[in-house]
């Protein structure tokens, strides 16, 4: 894709990023120092990686023989004040050691996307720049409150005005303001992230403006604050609902004057910066209540984008799902993972409250448990807001609350009313196979259901639970035939909780667990994880 120069001084460090790059499909040189680098002529590469140990002062050594290549910068003593300095003399980034492997990617693809300095593009103009809803890159999504989001993020970009975005925790809010800074004017200076909810109250006001030498205990020297730093570019202030009302009334004189003043300072400094300000809360609500102000709330809302919830976007979550699925997945080493179909209903009818971030930590909790490159629905540990586990409906139906387990006796479950003649007859079919009509699974048989056909469809259904087949049942899985042709597949885990259900009062645990082809022990804990209790005094002598 890309040629890239990585300036490293330790032999290890530079491996690990080559791998890295290559792994995304880039051509990758390596130099140990200046001198080297110089030798690779920098300039005639698309991105130059360098230890900021090796740029020299503020990093003009190695920006200077790029020209006009980007340079993104690696510290292993980050500092604000060499952040600052390096991103003012031109560095494209500046990312701490050790850094997210999905942050640096992502640095790496903004570092690419900025047009060479000094020289005309080339490029033909991105599809952002002139499609009415045409997506920002890295947002995924086709549904139609979407396509509002795309079209909205398009015209308000180059306006260069203050933004507020609205929507619930997790929905993709700094996405949404790193695609309006690189779409922007200002995107070759710095774009500035600040969650106000991670600052202290007590160092809210530090942070955001900076302090003088001596400003109160502690402050040792001077120091640079966010706002400052993000002079020429943009400030993206997230979860701006939280910020204290001091710091309000402060943040109102920036917006109105473009004027700072650090902590314990006299003179007036004068910042040119674009705000962008995000909340999952009501802030119209909040100044009713005193809690925001009405002031500021007013100068916040010139541009207003509403992010919708992941629950409404339909489709939109299979899409983000295969997307974020490919990435966790070569973070954590185990390429060519993907979801079972009854995961992808799972994660089709969920609700998501945690939205986006919640859809991501279900996904990796997903690679992380599953013994295979198929994640099963139990993978994915997605859980009510009462914290029960979900259970797994067949397709076209809702998901359903498992019961919780109790002492009381169970009875066997209904089956639904059937939709079409097909998906009677093979309700049927699977009522008759719990009654002992599958080959092998009970005492009796009947002709008209030992005459049923059974077919061996590729073993998704074992794939998705991770259960051993029952030892006397076909290992191609289950799927029943109706007469209507329609063939509808029944899974083993679902095979387990009837034939249990159906057998557990003539049948002993050993001979529960041998017709099943499991040890007991591994009949207990299927029990327990699908709310299968024992029944205790309830066995009968066997049928005959």
């Amino acid at each position: 894709m890309a040629r890239i120069l990585i300036v490293e001084k330790e032999g290890a460090s530079r491996n690990t990023l080559q791998h890295l790059l290559e792994r995304e499909g880039h051509d990758v040189v390596q130099a140990s120092g200046l001198e080297d680098a110089r030798l690779q002529h920098p300039a005639d590469f698309a991105l130059v990686i360098c230890d900021s140990e090796l740029a020299g002062e503020h990093a003009d050594p190695i920006l200077r023989a790029s020209r006009p290549t980007p340079v993104l910068l690696l510290a292993d003593n980050p500092s604000l004040h060499a952040a600052i300095g390096c991103l003012k003399a031109g560095a494209a980034d500046y990312l701490p050691k050790p850094f997210d492997q999905q942050a640096f990617a992502r640095s790496v693809r903004d570092a690419l996307s900025l047009p060479r300095q000094g020289v005309p593009s080339t490029a033909p103009t991105p599809p952002q720049a002139h499609a009415g809803t045409a997506k920002p890159v890295e947002m995924i999504g086709h549904c139609r409150a979407m396509q509002q989001v795309y079209t909205r993020i398009r015209k308000v970009a180059p306006a260069d005005v203050t933004v507020l975005v609205l929507g619930e925790s997790g929905t993709g809010k700094e996405l949404v303001a790193r695609a309006i800074h690189r779409q922007s004017e200002r995107h070759q200076a710095p774009l500035i992230c600040v969650n106000c909810a991670a600052i202290p109250e007590t160092l809210i006001e530090s942070e955001l403006f900076g302090h003088e030498k001596g400003a109160f205990t502690g402050a040792t020297s001077s120091r640079t604050g966010l706002i400052e730093a993000a002079d020429g570019g943009t400030l993206f202030l997230d979860e701006i609902g939280e910020l204290p009302l001091d710091a309000q009334a402060r943040l109102l004189r920036v917006l109105q004057e473009g004027e700072i003043r650090r902590v314990g300072a006299i003179e007036t400094r004068y910042v040119d910066i674009r705000l962008i300000a995000a909340t999952h809360r009501n802030l119209h609500q909040l100044s009713a209540s005193g809690e925001f102000r009405l002031d500021l709330y007013y100068r916040l809302n010139v541009m207003e984008i509403d992010l919708p919830p992941l629950r409404e976007r339909g489709d939109d979550v299979l899409e983000l799902a295969e997307h974020l699925l490919a990435g966790i997945a070569r973070k954590h080493g185990r390429d060519g993972m993907r979801l079972s179909q009854r995961a992808r209903q799972e994660i089709h009818h969920y609700a998501w409250p945690g939205n986006v971030r919640e859809l991501e930590n279900a996904l990796e909790r997903g690679v992380i448990l599953a013994e295979r490159r198929i994640i099963a629905p139990e993978d994915l540990g997605l859980r009510t807001p009462a914290g029960e586990p979900l259970q797994t409906a067949p397709a076209g139906q809702p998901l359903q609350t498992a019961p919780a387990a109790t002492a009381a006796p169970m009875a066997p479950p209904t089956a639904p009313a059937p939709k079409t003649a097909g998906r009677g007859a093979a309700k049927g079919a699977m009522q008759g196979s719990m009654n002992g009509t599958v080959k092998g699974a009970g005492r009796n048989e009947s002709p008209e259901t030992a005459s049923a056909p059974v077919t061996g469809q590729a073993a998704t259904s074992q794939q998705d639970t991770g259960l051993s087949p029952p030892a006397d049942t076909p290992r191609g899985g289950l799927s029943m035939v109706g007469d209507a042709g329609e063939e509808e597949d029944l899974s083993l885990e679902d095979y387990f909780q009837h034939f249990v259900l159906e057998h557990q009062d003539h049948m002993s645990e050993t001979e529960l667990a041998r017709r099943l082809g499991i040890s007991r022990k591994n009949l207990w804990e299927r029990r327990q994880r699908l709310g299968i209790p024992r029944r205790k005094g309830r066995r009968s002598s066997p049928a005959s």
